[in-house]
């Protein structure tokens, strides 16, 4: 069987693994726009300091990311956080270490007391069980109250949606917490059903030394593969049984074709195909996200902890500040500390089109603003992402289940990525795992 796979970002390259692994005689050819592989997991050396474009690791409460690390032998990359990682921040006007305990919740500043006893209330909230695709923010006032909700879940929304709780589906962003409710008529008695179930510790942050695209090179080297590097794929139509690739000035026929592109990029390649699963690929939304990297050589602040997120109330345009250097120290040089701060999202969708100077100016201003570092960075670094993050708000899950409808009537054909079923790398990993188990027993069947 030819394999074709469009994109080389994470997902591409784990159901190209995984796929490989299965079927080791099927040969596989995968196309990138782009001069290499990775995407969005890309880390960015500048003046020996580590900046990442997009997201830095993940958490080890899930076994996907890290099968895939251990199954391809690169289990020596890898890289916990320290524990500083575990103290984190919001800003909302003042900084505010986050509560990690039901006794500092009780003592923390973020609420009042009112907003406290309202979010205890929430064993008290009938469950709402009609099914309807609710926003976070509704969601959110019902069950623990609106100063809990335009604190918190705000601030979270903005770590990692780069969104806003009123412009994301519970259901679709937060499946879990939809679960909850569902099953166990709230959020806290779920939470204690949970814990008695699946006691031991949590996860962990981690990541690969001198960052993601260590993994994300060593990953592609175990791959044999035909690779179509900065060659953007123009169309896909059928051929018979197969499929026909077009790129780069010529073609090529494949058996099954998993396009592993963000939603906007599968629809314009799939119009030709299938005009109506582009139009509901192209109801899939993004939050624009810039990406702005400070590396300091000798910064007299010290940096203990994650980082902060920001709250809309604030006012700033920071959706928050990551400490690289000290979530993980051999991102900057010895003595170097990296600041990296994200602008945009839902919040303020224009800011990652602005100039490169401004969005450092911005950047400069917020992070004085949060946390009183005045000194100007020695080493900058500005990504922008125009369509960011996917945006899973009211209405995703209904465009998703429509898309996989019209997937159905192309046998051979796949979607991977972020666009679809989780943003998270553990989610990609997860997704691509199950695509390839399943692309190997349809096609081996046949």
């Amino acid at each position: 069987m030819r394999i074709g796979i469009i994109g080389a970002g994470i997902s591409g390259l784990a159901t190209a693994f995984w796929l490989q692994r299965a079927r080791p005689d099927w040969p596989l050819t995968v196309y990138e726009a782009g001069p290499d592989a990775g995407g969005a997991l890309h880390t960015e050396v500048v003046d020996g300091f580590h900046f990442e474009a997009g997201c830095n690791g993940f958490l080890t409460n899930k076994p996907d990311s890290l099968d895939l690390v251990r199954e391809s032998g690169a289990g020596a990359l890898l890289l916990e956080s320290s524990a500083a990682a575990r103290k984190r921040f919001i800003y909302n006007g003042e900084l505010h270490r986050m509560p990690e305990s039901p006794g500092a919740f009780l003592q923390t500043r973020l609420l009042s007391a009112g907003g406290k006893l309202r979010v205890l209330g929430e064993f008290l909230v009938r469950a709402r069980r009609d099914g309807a695709d609710e926003n976070l923010r509704d969601f959110g006032y019902r069950r623990l109250g609106r100063e809990f909700t335009d604190v918190f879940l705000d601030a979270m929304t903005a770590g990692i949606y780069g969104s806003t709780p009123a412009q994301l589906s519970v259901a679709a962003a937060f499946p879990l917490i939809a679960q909850l409710e569902r099953e166990h008529g709230g959020l806290f008695r779920g939470m204690l059903a949970r814990r008695k179930r699946q006691a031991g510790p949590g996860g962990v942050l981690t990541s690969f030394t001198s960052g993601v695209s260590t993994f994300i090179e060593h990953l592609r080297a175990t791959l044999r593969a035909e690779w179509r590097f900065a060659t953007a794929v123009e169309g896909i139509e059928r051929a018979g049984t197969s499929y026909r690739v077009h790129a780069g000035g010529g073609s090529a026929e494949f058996d099954q074709v998993v396009v592993a592109t963000p939603a906007y990029a599968a629809a314009g390649l799939l119009a030709g195909l299938d005009a109506g699963l582009a139009r509901e690929l192209g109801r899939i939304r993004y939050s624009p996200i810039a990406v702005v990297g400070f590396g300091y050589r000798a910064l007299a602040q010290p940096l203990d902890g994650f980082g902060l997120l920001t709250t809309s109330s604030a006012g700033l345009p920071l959706l928050g500040i990551l400490w690289d250097s000290s979530v993980f120290p051999d991102r900057a040089p010895p003595g170097g500390k990296i600041l990296r701060a994200m602008l945009g999202g839902q919040r303020n969708p224009d800011i990652p089109l602005r100039e490169e100077g401004e969005l450092v100016a911005l950047t400069r201003a917020g992070i004085e603003r949060a946390m009183g570092v005045a000194a100007a960075p020695d080493t900058v670094y500005v990504k922008r992402w125009p369509r960011g993050i996917p945006n899973y708000g009211p209405g995703h899950l209904a465009a998703v289940a429509a898309v996989d409808a019209a997937v159905a009537r192309h046998p051979g054909l796949a979607l991977a990525g972020n666009s679809y079923h989780g943003v998270a790398m553990n989610d990609c990993c997860r997704n691509s795992r199950a695509l390839a188990a399943r692309l190997a027993d349809v096609a081996g069947a046949r």
